[in-house]
């Protein structure tokens, strides 16, 4: 018997209306378009405003993604959302998009793992695809990541974003389809990326603290190492592979794990530079990217892969 497997049937995406450049950023803190496209190739970032959420950014990018696969909302029986800027405590995101696209009854329900989130939603759904708990999901990484940013920390603010970015996935069998997956977590590193609030800790929202050089020396070698795993399982090379879809953090880390694996850089998509860094929506924003301007085509070898804070990161291997 053929096996069963997770198909990408459709991408989606979309972002705020409001572009906010660098130089934007130079009249807000002590820093300079220069020096941020310099250290992360950021050269700006898309900002929600009034009547944007997280849950609307979701909404859109998995109407756009139902779309590219040719079916309606009806037919979607699971919705995983990843993020870790949600509109409620509760009810989840999950829910509030199911309600706006018009399905009545399907699972729903919020993944929280940060900027890898979309890598453990997309494993999660995959598994239950595979077992036939579910025959069609909707896969969505969304966040508004500048509703907890300090705009007065020149270290944290300049690299965020906001967007959201979705897939819909199916069952089928044959070549293509979710290959691989590899996901791991290691909490002794919190205190390197974290938001100092919380409903049960401080009953704040909280805003994001990092220690930037520490999160890019263990980002390069986590990622690097679960690339190989990923790839290891698939039994590929990384010579096999046509794209890598990287989470957009920081130009230099997109780099760094390109070396350690000997792809050129011209194999890697690369939204960074656009979108900042929109933490669960980074992977499947710039994959949609890729989709839609013609460079990620059926049949390719594609990676996905993600560090976030936790840490947790994570990595998939799909023919698309």
């Amino acid at each position: 018997m053929a096996e069963r497997r997770s198909v990408i049937l459709g991408t989606g995406s979309a972002l705020p209306q409001r572009e906010m450049l660098n130089a934007e950023l130079e009249g807000i803190v002590d820093t300079s378009d220069e020096w941020i496209v310099e250290r992360t190739g950021i050269r700006s970032r898309r900002i929600a405003g009034e009547g944007e959420s997280t849950s609307t950014l979701a909404t859109a990018a998995a109407r756009r993604a139902i779309e590219a696969a040719g079916l309606d909302a009806g037919d979607i029986g699971l919705i995983i959302v990843a993020t870790a800027t949600p509109d409620h405590t509760f009810p989840s995101v999950g829910t509030q998009v199911q309600a706006a696209l018009g399905v009545n009854d399907c699972v729903a329900f919020d993944v929280q793992a940060v900027c890898s989130g979309f890598l453990y939603a997309l494993s999660v759904a995959d598994s239950m695809i595979r077992t036939g708990a579910a025959e069609k999901a909707l896969v969505i990484g969304a966040e508004t990541m500048s509703r907890i940013l300090d705009w007065e920390d020149r270290t944290t603010c300049v690299l965020f974003g906001d967007g959201a970015g979705a897939v819909v996935v199916g069952a089928e069998t044959g070549d293509r389809g979710i290959l691989a997956t590899r996901l791991h977590a290691d909490g002794r590193f919190r205190s390197m990326l974290y938001v100092d609030g919380g409903p049960s800790s401080t009953g704040t929202v909280g805003k994001v603290r990092m220690r930037g050089r520490e999160v890019f020396r263990h980002a390069v070698v986590n990622l690097a190492d679960v690339l190989v795993e990923v790839m290891d399982a698939a039994g590929l090379k990384p010579e096999d592979i046509d794209w890598l879809v990287p989470h957009q953090a920081n130009m230099r880390i997109l780099e760094g794990t390109a070396r350690k694996l000997g792809l050129p850089r011209e194999k890697v998509v690369v939204t960074v530079d656009r979108h900042a860094n929109t933490s669960a929506a980074s992977v499947p924003l710039a994959l949609d990217t890729a989709v839609r301007d013609g460079r990620v085509k059926r049949g390719d070898l594609i990676v996905l892969e993600a560090m976030g804070g936790g840490f947790t990161w994570g990595a998939a291997v799909v023919r698309f």
